[in-house]
C-alpha cells in the first residue's frame, strides 16, 4: 500500500523547536518530489517547503526561511521538517504529499491522497 504518514507534531512553546516525520511505504521518497504543507484553522493549505527528487534541492516559503529545514534520509525511507524558532502562526495541521506548491495557497480537496497529517500546536 503507498502512503505516507506524518508524526512529530505537539505543543511547543513560542521559540521552540519541533521536527516532523513524514515516512513512505510502497514507494521509495527519493524519487519524488516531496512537499510540506500546513492549514490552520479556517485557512486554506499552504506549501511550507520543498525537496526535490534526484539532487535534494530544497525551496521554502518565505515566513520559515532561516527557521525551518527540510532534509530526506533514503535509508529510513523519511522526509523531515526541522523546525526551529517556532512562532504562534506556524500552528495549524502539517502534511506532507508527493509534490510541491511552495508559497501556493490552495484547497485541500484539490488533491485526493491527503494523510492524516500531524498537528503543531505554538503557544505559552
Amino acid at each position: 500500500q503507498v502512503q505516507l504518514v506524518e508524526s512529530g507534531g505537539g505543543l511547543v512553546q513560542p521559540g521552540g523547536s519541533l521536527r516532523l516525520s513524514c515516512t513512505a511505504s510502497g514507494f521509495r521518497l527519493d524519487y519524488y518530489d516531496i512537499g510540506w504543507f500546513r492549514q490552520a484553522p479556517g485557512k486554506e493549505r499552504e506549501g511550507v517547503s520543498c525537496i526535490r527528487s534526484g539532487n535534494g534541492d530544497t525551496s521554502y516559503t518565505d515566513s520559515v526561511k532561516g527557521r525551518f529545514t527540510i532534509s530526506r534520509d533514503n535509508a529510513e525511507n523519511t522526509v523531515y521538517l526541522q523546525m526551529n524558532s517556532l512562532k504562534p502562526e506556524d500552528t495549524g495541521g502539517y502534511f506532507c504529499a508527493p509534490f510541491c506548491r511552495v508559497g501556493i495557497h490552495f484547497e485541500a480537496h484539490e488533491y485526493d491522497y491527503w494523510g492524516q497529517g500531524t498537528q503543531v500546536l505554538v503557544s505559552s
